[in-house]
């Protein structure tokens, strides 16, 4: 198939807003499967692209799928992300390979805290997108209120290509306003596409809605300008205008109708041929590692081959690298550079991914989306081929907040334990494990409570491994309140060359994540070959504050003067004096803890507010705002982490199930100082019982 006719998009919205049942019914009506299953479905099959067992109890997304499909003249690579912000990973990783993403909200909720998180992972890549205000049939549906939500909350452009044919129990089909017909979905999953003119009573509201399609696309194209002029508008006009609009990110697409219903999804995937783009439309760069340049990518089959490696995913057939190939091509025996590791990858098996399953191939192209056997790389590596030495941009990654002790029941599982824990790591960057120093306990660390509980019920279910785990570790932070002047000198003699530095200057706080060192010596009293060992002395002392020994953060050091010896300074003598000087100096600078705070968004019914609006004050929650539409309230807060643990039980309790929340890191903050000082005081306590 040509380049111009493949189309790489993703699925995201989110949670429960109906990306995993829109999947599903796409790859039915292009006649990838040949039945249709609901997620959680009472015939226990589950959705095609939910494939673990974990996807199909809990009826959401973990992991995302990919898959392909073929629809009219065009190839769809389709990626299906999770909706839930703990495992927002997976979509970061997607959207930086995708040329086009399909956004999907509920036609009740309309905009909700994770399609803010989503909007802005597509405008960190430059990811052109249409919308789906899917649900229609529900209760309370408000598609065009919706389309309305996506210009106030998230600043887009909306243009409705649509206006939907009823709404809740009757939504009947949607009338397209680019070709001004009414479209039917007939047949017992809504195969058959039928065209009838538009219903009268819907013809006035109709016109009013062309009409506002009409003056925005007009925007994007002078032929239809002048074809508005002289009243001689085509559907070909319209779409290539809108097409324009929506590759300049300056204008999105909004189709309406109900997936689970079977209703408005092959308007959708003409929408996806018509207006997103294809691998030649994308605008994608690398850095020439040769010259340091950025270049443009050329999506063409006789360019030397470049690829990045998006996804790794240990199945039972071995180490799977998931690869976007963005120029040149790969074929069964073909050599790759990995200028990472500096590794030769030679391509043994590829295949292409339909959710689990693996269709094996020989050959792919620029723009295809494949798999790679057996390679030893990771997430994130770029691929080249020849002499080309490239590297591509890494995908965002966002570090991790919460923390939980995990310890394997038996302890001949220890092995079993660690092999799992390595696997998980390699496969999600989000999710880190390490080991505490003084007591010797496996700590992971992930996006939140349900991500953790995820890799724990895998631990169990993939590697046999049964652990008993710990309340979850706040990820604290140290930092100081104010400037403080510090003199340290490093003195050692024990027979021979001694040990000798000293270094003068002062701490002041800074807005950094983590240290900033600063050189004002003059007239060498610190000869210049040992500035460096300052500076690696302090931040050795980073990792560990003094106060409960959480990284220090925001701190400035300014080195201004010091002395040196002949013959007893040397690299270790001044990394020394720095480790000497910064515990003598740290407390005088007022240290102080700080806590993460998560960004927290309670989507309830009206008559529940109140109640919500209480347990998150009670968690020294403060409320950022509150939204009041359709029935439903949507509180915004900012909470310190260390208090949300459990709130889902409390929520529901509170609630009676009725609502449901969100959270993302959004900051650190003070600790209060009653709740420092018991911090402080605990750490001690443990230490004591560490050296007992």
């Amino acid at each position: 198939m040509p380049r111009e006719t493949t189309r790489n998009i993703g699925i995201s919205a989110h949670i429960d807003a109906g990306k995993t049942t829109l999947t599903e019914r796409i790859l039915y009506y292009t006649h990838r499967i040949h039945a249709t299953h609901e997620v959680k479905g009472k015939d226990g099959v589950g959705a095609t692209m939910d494939s673990m067992d974990l996807e199909r109890e809990r009826g959401l997304t973990i992991q995302s799928a990919a898959t392909h499909c073929q629809w009219r003249e065009a190839t769809i690579n389709i990626i299906d992300t999770p909706g839930h912000v703990d495992f927002t990973i997976e979509v970061e990783r997607a959207l930086r390979v995708l040329d086009g993403a399909v956004l999907v909200l509920c036609a009740v909720a309309g905009v909700q805290s994770q399609t803010i998180t989503v909007d802005r992972q597509m405008r960190r890549y430059g990811v052109p997108r249409v919308v789906f205000v899917n649900k229609c049939d529900r209760t309370g549906a408000s598609p065009l209120r919706v389309a309305r939500q996506l210009e106030a909350r998230l600043g887009l452009a909306a243009v409705p290509v649509q206006i939907p044919i009823g709404v809740e129990a009757d939504l009947a089909g949607v009338v397209d306003l680019v070709e001004m017909r009414a479209l039917y979905f007939d047949g017992d999953h809504g195969q058959r596409v039928r065209a009838e003119p538009v219903p009268a009573t819907l013809m006035p509201e109709a016109l009013h809605a062309r009409e506002e399609l009409l003056d925005t696309a007009s925007m994007f194209s002078d032929e239809l300008t002048e074809a508005v002029l002289e009243d001689r508008v085509t559907p070909g006009l319209v779409r290539a205008a809108l097409r324009a609009g929506t590759l300049s990110g300056e204008l999105t697409p909004v189709l309406m109708g109900s997936a689970y219903k079977n209703k408005g999804v092959q308007p959708l995937l003409d929408a996806v041929v018509d207006y997103l783009p294809g691998p030649p439309d994308a605008r994608h760069t690398y850095i020439d590692l040769e010259s340091d340049e950025t270049r443009a990518v050329e999506p063409i089959a006789e360019a030397p081959t470049l690829a990045l490696v998006f996804k790794i995913e240990e199945s039972r057939h071995g180490q799977l690298a998931y690869l976007r190939l963005y120029q040149g091509e790969v074929t069964r025996g073909d050599l790759l550079h990995d200028h990472r590791s500096g590794a030769k990858i030679k391509v043994g098996r590829l295949v292409r991914m339909h959710a689990d399953q693996m269709e094996e191939i020989k050959h792919a192209v620029a723009g295809d989306i494949v798999v790679l056997f057996g390679a030893d790389c990771a997430s994130g590596d770029t691929l080249t081929s020849g002499d080309l030495r490239a590297s591509m941009s890494p995908m965002h990654v966002p570090d991790p907040v919460i923390g939980l002790t995990v310890t394997p029941r038996d302890s001949t599982s220890q092995m079993a334990m660690s092999k799992a824990l390595h696997r998980f790591t390699r496969e999600d960057p989000t999710f880190r494990c390490e080991v505490d120093p003084e007591s010797g306990e496996t700590v992971i660390s992930g996006m939140g409570e349900l991500h953790l509980e995820v890799y724990v019920e895998r631990m169990k279910r993939e590697h046999g491994v049964e652990v008993d785990t710990s309340p979850p570790r706040v990820a604290y932070r140290e930092t100081i309140t104010q400037r403080a002047a510090f003199s340290y000198t490093h003195k050692k003699q024990t027979g021979g060359a001694g040990q000798y530095g000293r270094i003068d200057g002062h701490v002041e706080p800074a807005s950094c994540t983590g240290m900033e060192f600063e050189d004002r010596v003059r007239g060498g009293s610190v000869p210049t070959e040992f500035i460096p060992s300052v500076e690696k002395g302090f931040r050795s002392m980073m990792a560990k504050g003094p106060l409960i020994e959480c990284p220090v953060t925001g701190l400035r050091v300014v080195l201004e003067d010091g002395n040196s010896h002949s013959v007893d300074s040397s690299d270790l003598a001044f990394q020394a004096a720095a480790r000497g000087a910064f515990l003598q100096v740290y407390h005088r600078a007022k240290p102080q803890i700080l806590e993460p705070v998560m960004r927290v968004a309670v989507e309830t019914p009206n008559e529940f507010q109140g109640a919500v609006l209480r347990t998150l004050i009670q968690r020294r929650g403060m409320i950022v705002g509150t939204n009041e539409d359709a029935g439903f309230s949507v509180v915004e807060a900012e909470v310190p982490l260390a208090t949300m643990f459990g709130y889902s039980t409390d929520l529901r309790s509170a609630t009676q199930g009725k609502a449901e929340f969100t959270m993302e890191f959004a900051r650190y903050a003070p600790v209060p100082a009653s709740i420092a000082e018991e911090l402080v005081r605990l750490h001690a306590t443990r230490r004591r019982e560490v050296g007992r």
